[in-house]
């Protein structure tokens, strides 16, 4: 069968670098951090004391209070970046076929801050069972995607992706599939997490996997660096309404870029540390390259991964020699988990959004926060440290893995009519 050719329409990004896409670009091609000290529960106590939040960010300043009430952290985030999507994409609702758009969102983790919230209410009472009637519909997963499609009488296709970091990815792909099999002609796609909570905190500090420079926070996430020493947790969403192409042209949409393909692989190696040869990252690398019918010298830059930690850097970094070999002296990389934190399941949306305002503006946000050359990692790859670099891209690839070892990689290119 001949697969439809898929675009991206609309864009909405909530970050802990700005609060809708073109906050969140100034913030990216800027340099700048969203570290800080926690503000959500006293810290004090904890080994990480800091984190990328949102910043000036009330929900209900987007939502009615009554509904907003209802949704965990994670819900009302998806709402208010998916919004922003649709928004984006200027569909005409009259002409519309909502039967045929649909929703598939990823969380890696879900309402966990709704969790423990009921689970400490309940420990501090008598053992009598009060639990608030929305305590389930708040928690799952799949919920936010329920609400989107809801306020938007979508009908089509929706679920939502869950494979820890990987999640949005996922959903990206997944929803790159149904449009291309012909399944359905749009979809809001993207991911969102809010585990910057006392259960999300405790249990990162708990495997070793956060950065603890409670000294300098800003510029604790430090991708690639010699003295990184583990991840920042963030929170927030990314939301992408991705169309088939003739559906797009037919109504006259403005168009960011085409997704060219996706690539999936799992490391089968250890539940949270990466393979240390990355070959599972390298495998998804050429699964993309693969579904996409390029060939590795096509690509101008890759988002890594990139989280900052001594492990998974390196092994990333190794993969990326393997799949483009002399090709990746010439192309750039970077990581923009150095300015936003790891969103966790959030995180394949926003930095493929990022992917793509590198195709449409001509510019690679930089890997912030590089101090001292780590003697493992090649010095020759161009990682854009510390400063944007003006570059024209047709071709960038995006990076993500998640604990369990699942891989996920995307690939935008610039329309060719």
């Amino acid at each position: 069968m001949v697969l439809r050719r898929v675009v991206v329409t609309g864009l909405g990004a909530l970050t802990p670098i700005g609060n809708n896409i073109q906050e969140y670009w100034n913030g990216l091609i800027n340099g700048v951090s969203g570290a800080a000290p926690i503000t959500y529960f006293d810290a004090s106590k904890f080994k990480t004391q800091f984190a990328c939040e949102l910043k000036n960010f009330n929900a209900e300043d987007f939502l009615d209070r009554k509904e907003a009430r209802k949704m965990d952290r994670y819900a009302q985030y998806a709402m208010v970046s998916s919004d922003e999507a649709v928004l984006d994409a200027g569909f005409n609702f009259e002409k519309l076929d909502k039967d045929r758009v649909g929703v598939i969102w990823g969380s890696g983790i879900g309402g966990l801050e709704t969790f423990q919230i009921e689970m400490l209410n309940f420990a501090a009472g008598d053992g009598t069972p009060k639990f608030n009637p929305f305590f389930i519909p708040k928690m799952i997963s799949d919920i936010a995607g329920g609400h989107i499609s809801i306020k938007y009488g979508f009908r089509g296709p929706n679920f939502t992706t869950v494979s820890a970091c990987a999640s949005s990815t996922n959903a990206i792909i997944d929803a790159f599939n149904y449009i291309r099999l012909g399944h359905a002609d749009a979809m809001v796609t993207g991911g969102s997490e809010a585990a910057v909570t006392i259960a999300g905190m405790g249990g990162f500090n708990a495997m070793h996997a956060l950065s603890t420079r409670n000294d300098d926070p800003k510029t604790a996430s430090r991708p690639m660096d010699k003295d990184r020493d583990g991840f920042i947790l963030g929170e927030g969403a990314g939301a992408l309404v991705l169309e088939e192409y003739e559906h797009a042209i037919a109504r006259g949409a403005k168009i960011y870029c085409e997704i060219g393909g996706g690539g999936m692989s799992a490391d089968a190696y250890h539940i949270t540390a990466p393979h240390p040869d990355g070959l599972g990252a390298k495998n998804v690398m050429l699964n993309c390259l693969r579904d996409a019918g390029l060939q590795a010298t096509d690509v101008d830059g890759v988002n890594m991964h990139g989280t900052s930690t001594p492990l998974g850097d390196l092994a990333e970094s190794k993969a990326i020699l393997h799949v483009f070999g002399e090709h990746a002296y010439t192309m750039n990389l970077n990581s923009t988990k150095s300015m936003t934190g790891h969103l966790l399941g959030a995180a394949g949306a926003v930095e493929t959004i990022s992917s793509i305002l590198s195709l449409k503006h001509g510019i690679v946000p930089p890997t912030i926060n590089h101090f001292t050359d780590d003697e493992n990692i090649d010095s020759k790859l161009n990682f854009t440290f510390n400063k944007a670099q003006k570059r024209d891209m047709n071709v960038v690839m995006s990076n993500t893995f998640g604990f369990g070892g699942h891989n996920a990689c995307v690939l935008v290119k610039k329309l060719e009519i």
